[in-house]
């Protein structure tokens, strides 16, 4: 490591934004402690009050101000840093940089890039130079041609063929891209794309092939290695941030493994990427033909999700390797055994789930493609397909209790939903499996592979066995087994077997098909994530349960001096890094008390869910089921709903019917103030004026009310985030539109 470093500047990425999110605060932290580690001093530019690198412990100067040019230029005048750091604040630290750069900032004042040079970073994010770059070391990319006017991109797209692809350069979550048919499409989505930058590229349309993910690690002495390899679900025309991804890939042949591993590698070499790099691909399903999609010379979303997949910290690694370091010099401070320069190996399956929050916006089209409409991801583990699939189902928040027995879905024209994607597709899929359509079916129309469709479709044929039952009794243990191996939750087998959808008013179903399952020794397992394949004794402290098993990886005290933290699961609108800021805070409250402290979250974007922020992670569902499961293995002095938000919230009566300790707030005060019905009387008791309202639950009463009272009036819905499903209605029509949406909460 260089000695002249003593002080170093490190953008963050400001606000949270769709394609940029919680992710650069978990990179940015860990970046900032690595910094620590080394003795030096930190300066962190980012204005965003909610997250957890602008506390005080993280950063030895936060400065509060924008990550413009202007500003990191008064700040570098100020600070005098020898170094900076740009590639941990995502698209906004990086286009800042760049300016910077070019502009002879960095030069005037003496401040040193660290990490990969900006010439390689100007290489990746510029088309032009990207594709030509590539094309020198004999690597293909799509048929491209780089424009910088809207006549310049027809004449581009007669020259490629249509159908093409529009992608705008230097932008982040697919901003002004999409796909065009013909001139009128290419025109319309041309004039957009240019608003977001001065190039973009038209390209070669590869709708259908394979979209398959590496992330790769180098140092200055030319030592790479390939984190972890991820596969999307849906086939190219989604962008990766909008598509159900799986970790480690599922379909891929040995050949094209180590084929497309061989090519990032030597791409990254090329490069000179100094740090972590994710390089993405399109991949023929027909053949072994490829095409390099693009290559992220800085942290991203999949950085967050490798890493916590894979239990590798690749931005504390990426920090160190900025400063000199090389991969054998450094400890992966997570496995405490190997090195940094070992690849992890994993014996369960990662797949993450996008969230999207459409239905908050008036008029916005459900159809996702390449341009980011997401709002947050969750990140399910088991040891199948199936069990990790319906986790991550559920854990999206949306209601929906799995890919088996969800919320019903109304779905006019299953062909039609199949071919256009929207958020919502996968259940549209479940749709097409009731309507009795086969597997190839549903392939011919999506493309998505057949090896994930047959296995979704193992779901919902478990689910037709599950419903010859009436009773729990009646189960045979080896299916009931089954049903837990391949995500069942106790809710969705109380529904199939009592038939009805009242289940979850209360707990009593739930909890009989709990305690038979119990009484049969139908449990859970807690693993660690062993990113070691076995090879050296596992030490993280990264755990998830799963039915796949025959005994714990860790032993547990039964000393009652574990506090279970309940987080906030996938960013949502009205819930997003606050709550991990609050949640971290707390676990830090809870060390210093000498307590164990304990985390459940499944959110890979988020700092809650490192690797040294607790003693226990388990990355698993926020849900009534797993939260007991934990709660009976932890034995806690209590479980904190207070920091979680909304889904901690919502279980806490739960949970104190159950007998579980919550500090703090009691629940039933909780309760009365979330249950609109009981705040009221509270409110009548202690005489404070309130709107004339009713808690109702059918039509006829519901118009009687508004008979009343008279328009407009407002609907809401108890328990529930920032106002969702929340409106003023003007007559009866608009009253019937939302409240059905309401009933979607």
């Amino acid at each position: 490591m260089s000695n002249t470093l003593k002080k170093i500047l490190l953008l963050g990425s400001g606000a949270l934004k769709i394609g940029e999110a919680g992710e650069f605060d978990y990179s940015g932290s860990q970046a900032l402690k690595a910094l620590k580690e080394e003795g030096i001093e930190t300066v962190l530019i980012n204005p965003n009050i909610a997250t957890v690198q602008t506390s005080e412990d993280i950063a030895d100067h936060i400065y509060f101000l924008p990550v413009t040019p202007w500003f990191v230029e008064k700040i570098i005048e100020k600070e005098k840093p020898q170094g900076i750091l740009l590639a941990f604040g995502g698209q906004t630290a990086l286009n800042c940089g760049i300016s910077l750069y070019e502009t002879g900032v960095f030069k005037k004042h003496n401040v040193s890039i660290l990490g990969t040079p900006v010439k390689a970073i100007i290489e990746t994010e510029d088309r032009k130079k990207f594709a030509e770059k590539l094309h020198s070391i004999s690597v293909k990319t799509p048929k491209s041609v780089a424009c910088s006017s809207v006549p310049a991109a027809l004449s581009a797209a007669n020259k490629v063929g249509f159908p093409v692809i529009i992608r705008a350069a230097f932008t982040l979550g697919g901003q002004g891209s999409g796909f065009c048919s013909n001139k009128k499409e290419l025109q319309q989505l041309a004039t957009k794309a240019f608003s977001y930058s001065n190039q973009i590229l038209v390209e070669e349309s590869l709708k259908g092939w394979k979209e398959v993910e590496y992330e790769v690690v180098r140092d200055k002495h030319d030592n790479c290695i390939t984190v972890c390899n991820m596969e999307n679900f849906d086939p190219l025309g989604i962008h990766t941030g909008e598509s159900i991804v799986v970790a480690p890939s599922q379909t891929l042949t040995n050949s094209e493994y180590h084929k497309l591993r061989k090519l990032s590698i030597e791409i990254v070499k090329s490069i000179g990427i100094v740090g972590e790099c994710n390089v993405q691909y399109a991949l023929d399903p027909e053949s072994e033909d490829y095409r390099v999609i693009e290559v992220n010379a800085r942290l991203s979303r999949s950085s967050a999700l490798a890493s916590k997949a894979t239990g590798y910290p690749l931005a504390f690694v990426a920090a160190k390797l900025a400063l000199g370091y090389g991969l054998h010099e450094l400890k992966n401070s997570v496995t405490k055994t190997t090195t940094a320069f070992f690849e992890p190996a994993l014996d369960y399956l990662v797949v993450k789930i996008p969230r999207w929050d459409l239905n908050k916006f008036l008029g916005v089209s459900k159809e996702i493609g390449s341009s980011m409409k997401s709002v947050g991801e969750i990140m399910a583990i088991g040891r199948s397909f199936e069990e990790a699939v319906q986790k991550g189902l559920r854990m999206t928040g949306l209601g929906m209790h799995g890919f088996a027995d969800y919320k019903e879905l109304i779905v006019d024209d299953i062909e039609s939903a199949l071919k256009k994607p929207t958020d919502t597709r996968i259940f549209v899929i479940a749709a097409a499996f009731n309507k009795g359509w086969t597997v190839e079916q549903v392939f011919q129309l999506t493309k998505i592979d057949r090896w994930f469709l047959e296995k979704l479709k193992n779901i919902y044929d478990l689910k037709k066995e599950l419903e010859k039952y009436s009773i729990p009794e009646d189960i045979p243990d080896e299916l009931l087994l089954e049903a837990k191996r391949q995500g069942y939750s106790d809710f969705q087998i109380a529904r199939l077997l009592f038939k009805t959808n009242e289940i979850g008013r209360t707990d009593k179903e739930i909890l009989k098909v709990r305690e038979y399952r119990k009484s049969r020794n139908i449990v859970p397992y807690v693993k660690q994530i062993d990113t070691l394949a076995a090879e050296h004794p596992a030490v993280t402290n990264y755990l998830y349960l799963t039915y796949h098993g025959a005994e714990h990886d860790i032993e547990y005290e039964n000393d009652n001096k574990s506090v279970i933290v309940l987080g906030s699961g996938a960013y949502r609108i009205g819930s997003s890094v606050e709550f991990d800021w609050s949640s971290v805070n707390a676990l830090k409250t809870i060390k210093k008390k000498g307590y164990r402290s304990v985390m459940i979250n499944y959110n890979p974007e988020t700092v809650s869910t490192d690797y040294d922020v607790c003693d226990r992670l388990y990355f698993d569902e926020l849900s009534f089921e797993r939260t007991l499961d934990i709660a009976e293995l932890e034995n806690p002095f209590g479980v904190i709903v207070s920091t979680g938000g909304q889904i901690p919230n919502n279980l806490a009566m739960r949970l104190y019917r159950q007998k579980i300790p919550i500090p703090g707030t009691s629940p039933v005060f909780i309760d009365q103030a979330e249950n609109r019905h009981k705040f009221s009387a509270m409110l009548d008791k202690i005489d404070v004026d309130q709107p004339e309202w009713k808690e109702l639950t059918n039509m006829e009463d519901i118009f009687r009310f508004t008979g009343k009272v008279g328009f407009p009036v407002l609907i809401r819905p108890s328990y529930v985030l920032s106002g969702a499903a929340m409106n003023v209605v003007s007559n009866e029509e608009e009253l019937e539109h939302f409240l059905n949406l309401a009933t979607q909460v």
